[in-house]
Parts: C-alpha cells; sequence; structure tokens
C-alpha cells in the first residue's frame, strides 16, 4: 500500500461541492503505521471521500456506493489496484493528501487554482451543471422565459447564483430563497414558484418521483468540473488518466453516469 491510511472522527459535509478546505478538525486519529513502500508496490491504495453526498457517495450497510466510487472502481480494476476507502470529512480531505495520509480523493471536488496548489488533480470526470425545473404542462421550456416569473432557490448554491445572475440581467422576475431545497420544491408543487434551479442530479431525482407532476425543461452548464484529487507528482496520475480515457471512449462513463444521474450527460468532460 502506498500509505495505509488514518481515520478521521467528524460529521459528514452537507454539500461537497461547496466545502471549504478549512484547518482540519482536532479529532485526528494518529496513523496505524508509516510506510516508505514505493508507489504501487503491492497494488493496493487508500482513497479518501466524504461518503454523505449521493448520488455521488453515501454509504448503505454494504459499504460505499454511488458514481464516483463506481467510477473508482472501475478505474482502479483497470489499473490492477485494489482500493480501500476511508470515510472522511470533506474539510479535511486536501489536508489529509497532502500529509500522506491516503493516496487519492474522490469526493465531487470542484478543480480550482486554490486546490490546485496543494494537490494535484487527474483529467475532469464530471461537469458540474444546474437544471430547471418547472411544473408539468407549464408554458416555461428554458430559462429564456422567465422574464415575467418567479424561481425558487436553495439558500448557498449554484442555483441561486445562477438566479442572482439571471435577475440582475433583467431576465427573471423575481428570485425567492428557501433554507432547503425541499422547500423549495414544495413551493413549486403548491405554484407559489414558477420554477426551481438545482443541482442536476438531484432535480433529475425530484422529477423522478414526482409521479410526472414536474418536468426537467434545461439543463444549465456552470462550466465547473470535478477531478480525482492526488499527491503532488503522484505516481498514481498517469494510470488513474490512462483509465479515465478508457472508461470515457467505450461507453462506460454512459453507463455509470446514467446509472446514478438518471439521465445520458450532455457532454462527456
Amino acid at each position: 500500500m502506498f500509505v495505509l491510511g488514518a481515520l478521521f472522527a467528524g460529521a459528514f459535509a452537507t454539500g461537497c461541492s461547496a466545502g471549504d478546505d478549512g484547518p482540519p478538525p482536532a479529532e485526528v486519529v494518529q496513523q496505524e503505521e508509516e510506510t516508505t513502500s514505493s508507489a504501487l508496490a503491492d497494488g493496493k491504495i487508500v482513497v479518501a471521500s466524504n461518503i454523505a453526498y449521493p448520488p455521488f457517495e453515501f454509504s448503505p450497510r454494504k459499504g460505499p456506493k454511488g458514481f464516483d466510487i463506481d467510477l473508482m472502481n472501475e478505474i482502479a480494476d483497470r489499473a490492477g489496484l485494489e482500493v480501500q476507502y476511508r470515510n472522511v470529512q470533506f474539510d479535511s480531505l486536501l489536508r489529509g493528501l497532502s500529509t500522506d495520509l491516503f493516496d487519492a480523493v474522490i469526493s465531487g471536488m470542484t478543480i480550482t487554482d486554490t486546490r490546485r496548489q496543494q494537490v494535484d488533480f487527474s483529467d475532469p470526470y464530471y461537469s458540474v451543471d444546474e437544471a430547471l425545473v418547472v411544473q408539468s404542462g407549464s408554458e416555461i421550456e428554458s430559462t429564456g422565459d422567465l422574464t415575467e416569473e418567479t424561481l425558487g432557490v436553495q439558500l448557498g448554491t449554484l442555483g441561486q447564483a445562477e438566479a442572482g445572475d439571471l435577475l440582475n440581467a433583467d431576465d427573471v422576475n423575481s428570485v425567492r430563497t428557501y433554507r432547503t431545497i425541499g422547500e423549495a420544491f414544495a413551493a413549486l408543487e403548491k405554484g407559489v414558484v414558477d420554477g426551481v434551479i438545482y443541482d442536476l442530479p438531484s432535480v433529475q431525482e425530484e422529477v423522478d418521483g414526482s409521479g410526472g407532476a414536474l418536468e426537467l425543461v434545461e439543463v444549465i452548464p456552470t462550466g465547473e468540473q470535478y477531478g480525482i484529487a492526488l499527491p503532488k507528482e503522484s505516481p498514481l496520475t498517469e494510470p488513474v488518466n490512462e483509465a479515465l480515457v478508457e472508461i470515457k471512449e467505450d461507453g462506460t462513463y454512459e453507463e455509470i453516469y446514467e446509472r446514478w444521474i438518471g439521465r445520458p450527460p450532455e457532454e462527456i468532460p
């Protein structure tokens, strides 16, 4: 194994892509063992993730599941590696990676210039999209039809930022904010708002469970992308990227995406 992982105590983060890379929590359990084994020596790697962010990663009784988990397992299989997962608070992931507590991080983590100063990233594996959802039968077919309508959004989300841009451009009449996305969806079903903008996977899940009451009418690209974080100059970077290329080219990526997102990808990153 590259480095035996340390276990972090701590609660789950609520939204991986919105997490802050702050200082690690005080409750850090001492590393089980330090090792100087050469890279890929025994074919085992420790991968950390905040396993509380469905559909990307969550933890039923039989172990972690989700988009990120399936993708990482496929990458590891093609690279001839065995994965051990560690559940770690989101705001401790990069610090742990930089101090060799684990070998890689996959956790719905947005690639940013700030994070690149601490770690390396794989090629992008997921394009972060928002989506506009309306009541079925609505005359709204896109964000271009919102000039006289009211949008509902959850506070502190990319959906709120997108709605703010529309409001500033006079492309939407008004925006109502809600503490939870469940409250925003409820307001939509009651007709209090005319549409909701939120993360694509969650919107698709809400539409699928609405019994036909709701309709997803537009996917809204944000320009942000997720990547697998790796230590600087990690020997894993090349085999991870090679496996990603194969997965994207042979149709496996589309299978994983549709399994967890509920629709084909708009494009492959």
